[in-house]
């Protein structure tokens, strides 16, 4: 892609984050989310392969719905109280007219359909994008509108997400698919707790995009997409495969890592709520994902599952890691002794 074009599409998607997360309007707010929309569509397309038009294709008309209910939503609710502020989202129809939009524009259970294939048909960089950066504008709107919003209907897309989340990604080989459901999985996990404590899922969100920055710039380092690319990249760098073990099972949310952090105030939340159960299930429910993770975490250390066909070996190119990756990997995986600091702030 010609540079002046790429810079042009990624200036044009940080205005439309700018716009949408620094609006009170619900029209701006629109308009912030129709330009992310079209930045991203370029950029998923730009290897001009089939699979890769079929992506665009699938993003912008599940986009465009949801964006057309949010415009609706809005509208319904200015009609009905006359007002066209974010946070004065009071009529009921509208707040779930609105809980089905940000759920399509996230990815949540039933809605979550494109998402995986979407991911699927894009590079590695793309789809960092799509799982960290796109999702933060319609994670704000649902942080502003939480108030007004129906916790059971949340609760059951939560648990709901968690479920379908862990269950799909069991048996997938391409690990592209495999971080769009753990994607679907962490989205379950701020949709429970976002009416209770809505600070506690931009925590979770901030934390999650940090371990899926690092998880996404180590395989696209060691350019690995599928399950057996990953079973021999230890050849070509041991020690980045030692740091993405650990990465993945922060992201897993297994103690002491960072990833623990998020999953125990969730937790912690939903007790303090007599929501127990919901947070049993919800707890249950995301050993589905843990398994996979284990999976990945599996293949990418040093010890190879037993097996009967060869596998090539690949040259170890002695190229230095960037400096992101290792703030990222970094921060994903000692975060946890800060937790009492973190409760204070929220």
């Amino acid at each position: 892609m010609n540079p002046q074009a790429k810079l042009i599409f990624t200036i044009s998607l940080l205005l439309g984050s700018t716009i949408t997360i620094s609006s009170n309007h619900w029209i701006m707010a629109w308009a912030g989310l129709e330009i992310n929309t079209l930045a991203v569509l370029p950029l998923i397309s730009k290897s001009h392969h089939p699979r890769a038009i079929e992506a665009a294709t699938k993003y912008f008309l599940t986009q465009a719905t949801a964006s057309t209910l949010v415009l609706f939503s809005s509208m319904n609710n200015a009609w009905y109280t006359g007002q066209w502020d974010i946070t004065q989202l009071t009529h009921p129809t509208s707040c779930l007219i609105l809980t089905t939009a940000i759920s399509m524009k996230l990815g949540l259970v039933p809605f979550h359909f494109w998402f995986p294939e979407v991911l699927q048909g894009t590079s590695l960089i793309t789809g960092l994008l799509l799982s960290t950066a796109m999702k933060f504008p319609p994670m704000t709107l649902l942080y502003m509108t939480s108030p007004s919003l129906d916790p059971t209907l949340l609760t059951t897309l939560a648990i709901l997400s968690v479920a379908v989340g862990g269950w799909m990604g069991l048996n997938q080989t391409q690990i592209r698919k495999i971080m769009a459901f753990s994607s679907i999985s962490h989205l379950g996990w701020m949709a429970v707790v976002i009416t209770y404590n809505p600070k506690l899922t931009l925590l979770n969100f901030y934390l999650y995009t940090m371990m899926t920055a690092a998880v996404f710039l180590i395989l696209n380092s060691i350019k690995a997409l599928k399950l057996p690319t990953l079973l021999t990249s230890w050849t070509k760098s041991p020690a980045l495969n030692t740091v993405l073990l650990l990465t993945l099972l922060s992201l897993a949310g297994l103690p002491p890592l960072t990833g623990f952090l998020p999953k125990w105030f969730i937790i912690q939340e939903l007790t303090k709520q007599d929501m127990a159960p919901t947070a049993t299930t919800i707890s249950l429910l995301s050993l589905l994902s843990l398994f996979f993770y284990l999976r990945l975490a599996y293949c990418a250390t040093i010890t190879l599952p037993p097996h009967t066909t060869n596998h090539t070996k690949q040259w170890r190119i002695n190229k230095p890691v960037s400096l992101s990756i290792a703030i990222l990997t970094t921060l994903s995986l000692i975060l946890l002794p800060v937790s009492p600091m973190v409760l204070t702030i929220i």
